[in-house]
Order: C-alpha cells, then sequence, then structure tokens
C-alpha cells in the first residue's frame, strides 16, 4: 500500500483520455465512533461531538462546512484511523446539536469558541484542523486565534468570506455559468427584492410563513447542490435537497452572510502572517464555481509556507475523485510531516 499505513487507492485514468494512468486513492473503510458526547457551550447551545480512530493518535478536528451543513459518517474516512484520533462535531444549530437551526448566539466568534472548548473538554494540547468551504473559514480563523493549538492544517474550497465571493455565488457571477439552475435559487423571490437575494431570502427564512420558509430554504440549499460538483451529481443534489438539512443551512448561511460573517474585512488574509510556522495542504479544485481558485491562490500567497494543489478537472465537492486523493494525500504528508516515523 502506497503512501503510509492503510492507504487504500484505486486506478483511474488522467483527464483528457491520455490513456496515462496513475493510483487515485479512495476514502477509509467505514468506521464508527468509539465515543460520543455532548458539550453545552455558551448561549444555551449543546454540541454533539464523537471520536473515532486510534484514541493515542494524532488528534484531528474535522470543521464541516455550511455554516449549518453538519457532519456525515464519511467524513471520519479521510483520516487513516490507525494513526489518527478522529473528532467530528457539529456546529451550533447544526446536525445533532441543538436547538437545531437556531441563530441567536451563532457567530463566529462563538464557533471558535466552540472548538476551543472542544479541545479542552478532551483534554488535548495541540491538534490538526480540516475543513473544507466553510470548513475552510472556521479552520483559518481558529488557526488565526489560537496558533498554538494547532500542529498543521488542511484546507479545501478555500472560503475567505469576502462580499465579494457572497454577491458571485448568490447575486452576480454564478448564475451566468448556471442560468437554468439559478431560476430555481430566485423562483421564491419577488422581482421587486431580487437586488439583494441574501437578505431576500433571509427574510423569508426568518418569517412566520412556514411554506415560504421551506420554499427558500429548498431554494438556497438545491442551488448549492447542483453547482458543488464540475458534473452535477445526483447524490449530492438528493442531499441539499433534504428538507431538515435544507432548513438549517439555509437559514444559518443567510445570517452569517448578511452580517459579513461577523469577520472584519478581509480578516483572514489581514491576520495570515499568524500561520506561520504552521504547516498547510491547500486543496483547490480548478473550477469549483461556489469558491472560486483566486481566493486559495491568495490565501496560499499570504501564507508563507503553504502548500497549494489545484486539482485539474474539479469542482468544489471533496467527494470529486481528484479533491478525495488530494484530502487523502495531505493528510498522510502532515502526518509524516508531523510525526515522522
Amino acid at each position: 500500500m502506497p503512501f503510509g499505513t492503510g492507504g487504500r487507492y484505486t486506478v483511474r485514468r488522467t483527464p483528457l483520455s491520455t490513456g496515462r494512468v496513475k493510483f487515485m486513492h479512495v476514502l477509509y473503510p467505514e468506521i464508527s465512533p468509539y465515543a460520543e458526547h455532548r458539550l453545552e457551550v455558551s448561549g444555551g447551545h449543546t454540541l454533539y461531538l464523537e471520536e473515532s480512530g486510534n484514541p493515542d493518535g494524532m488528534p484531528v478536528l474535522f470543521v464541516h462546512g455550511g455554516p449549518g451543513a453538519g457532519c456525515e459518517s464519511y467524513h471520519r474516512r479521510y483520516f487513516d484511523p490507525l494513526v489518527y484520533r478522529i473528532i467530528l462535531f457539529d456546529q451550533r444549530g447544526a446536525g445533532r446539536s441543538l436547538p437545531y437551526a437556531n441563530l441567536e448566539h451563532n457567530t463566529t466568534g462563538d464557533l471558535v469558541a466552540d472548538m476551543e472548548a472542544i479541545r479542552q473538554h478532551l483534554g488535548i494540547g495541540r491538534w490538526m484542523l480540516f475543513g473544507g468551504s466553510w470548513g475552510s473559514t472556521l479552520a483559518l480563523v481558529y488557526a488565526e486565534t489560537y496558533p498554538q493549538a494547532v500542529l498543521g492544517l488542511v484546507v479545501r474550497g478555500i472560503f475567505l468570506c469576502r462580499p465579494r465571493e457572497i454577491r458571485w455565488f448568490y447575486q452576480d457571477g454564478a448564475n451566468r455559468i448556471f442560468p437554468d439552475y439559478w431560476e430555481d435559487f430566485i423562483a421564491p423571490i419577488p422581482e421587486s427584492e431580487r437586488g439583494d437575494l441574501v437578505r431576500a431570502h433571509y427574510r423569508l427564512l426568518t418569517g412566520a410563513d412556514e411554506v415560504a420558509r421551506m420554499a427558500s430554504a429548498k431554494a438556497w440549499s438545491v442551488w448549492e447542490g447542483r453547482t458543488a460538483s464540475l458534473v452535477p451529481r445526483q447524490a449530492v443534489v438528493d442531499f441539499f435537497s433534504d428538507a431538515h438539512l435544507a432548513l438549517a443551512l439555509a437559514r444559518i448561511e443567510a445570517h452569517y452572510f448578511i452580517h459579513d460573517s461577523f469577520l472584519a474585512p478581509n480578516q483572514i488574509l489581514r491576520d495570515a502572517h499568524k500561520l506561520h510556522g504552521i504547516p498547510g495542504i491547500i486543496v483547490q479544485g480548478r473550477y469549483d464555481m461556489p469558491c472560486p481558485v483566486e481566493s486559495a491562490w491568495q490565501l496560499h500567497r499570504a501564507w508563507e509556507g503553504s502548500e497549494l494543489e489545484i486539482v485539474p478537472g474539479a469542482g468544489h465537492s471533496a467527494r470529486e475523485p481528484g479533491i478525495t486523493d488530494a484530502l487523502m494525500r495531505a493528510t498522510m504528508k502532515l502526518h509524516r510531516l508531523i510525526r515522522p516515523a
């Protein structure tokens, strides 16, 4: 098995039908948690967190996307369970955390504080962070806040939460690539309110009309699912179409985005110097529509010592074969770098 303990791989053709083959890593086998926790944090929130893999291994925190998406069982499978202590948690209002889809006391600062509370609760000195999309945002903000607690970072589909990025995906930009999908995204919004679609959806998502609330949530979430992969995958679209997921995802994302994600202007790049000395690997799909490659490039330039892998023939989703392969190699490489054999 190449590339370290427990590596699994398959053979795939390289893009453009060159006839060449390469080994592509696939996810590790299914595993179950060996421990589950309910952690009470500020503002009346209770977090779900779990541990799997090796209790004595290198701790890694999986930081899910959204905000509001929650964790899935396959998220455990990016890490070699023989060498990693794998920690998943559902952020405020998401997944199995309570109260569900709640927006009160739900800010970036709250989530960063929650992550630090988890580290202390589990008795961890330093850990690795792994996050994609909004998970990359939150992992980076945490690392810039608590650099002394971070062993390394693997981040994917970089989202710096700047107004230009929100406008690109939710107002003017990606709609020109997907005009057919866009029609469904804007359908619940009256024409008179389409000049600020995030705010218009937020009004419906927080309103008293349950039918309008669910229509908005479904339109918002399905727009993300349809654009997440280079070629739409029905399994991804079906996941984002689930009403339970859609409500939390849409409500929490709109809540964050109308508040500039509770970040100062350009905060992540401004504070990137605080990442100096922290090993990091950035994985980015060349054709990522929700989070264009420009942001990953700018982060790489600002973060001295980081590595950037731009994956050809891939979009945003972590489940795309090329992205999965790059993420698997990144977790193997960082383990060897941080804890050499």
